[in-house]
């Protein structure tokens, strides 16, 4: 069995234009966007491993945020998911599997939470 290292980045909003419904096409959506990637693994984390051995959140985040391109309209969120996937992917060859999470905060009624999941591995 081999080791993995599961970095993850869970519930932060993003605006995003998706939807295709009239009343959902002319406006960005908030998203609520979860990631886990799974990133080869170390041999070993001394306490000082350099950050170079592991991977920066905040890239992650990045490929959720400033990545997407701006004033294109998503049909469907797993569109907004495939191209978060492929981007983080494409950016560091140490990436294995990209999951992602997204909730459409705007449809929810009573609290519930409405998206789906989209699980992309190199290939």
């Amino acid at each position: 069995m081999n080791d993995r290292l599961q970095l993850e980045v869970h519930d932060f909003e993003v605006s995003v234009l998706t939807g295709i419904y009239s009343e959902e096409t002319h406006l960005p959506q908030p998203l609520l966007i979860s990631m886990t990637v799974d990133l080869e693994c170390a041999t070993f984390f001394a306490p000082d491993t350099p950050l170079s051995a592991s991977k920066n959140y905040l890239d992650l985040k990045q490929a959720a945020t400033s990545a997407l391109p701006q004033g294109v309209h998503f049909t469907l969120i797993e569109g907004v998911a495939d191209h978060i996937a492929t981007t983080l992917l494409r950016e560091d060859s140490r990436v294995q599997a990209v999951r992602v999470k997204i909730v459409k905060l705007a449809i929810s009624e009573q609290g519930e939470a409405i998206g789906m999941t989209l699980t992309r591995h190199r290939r």
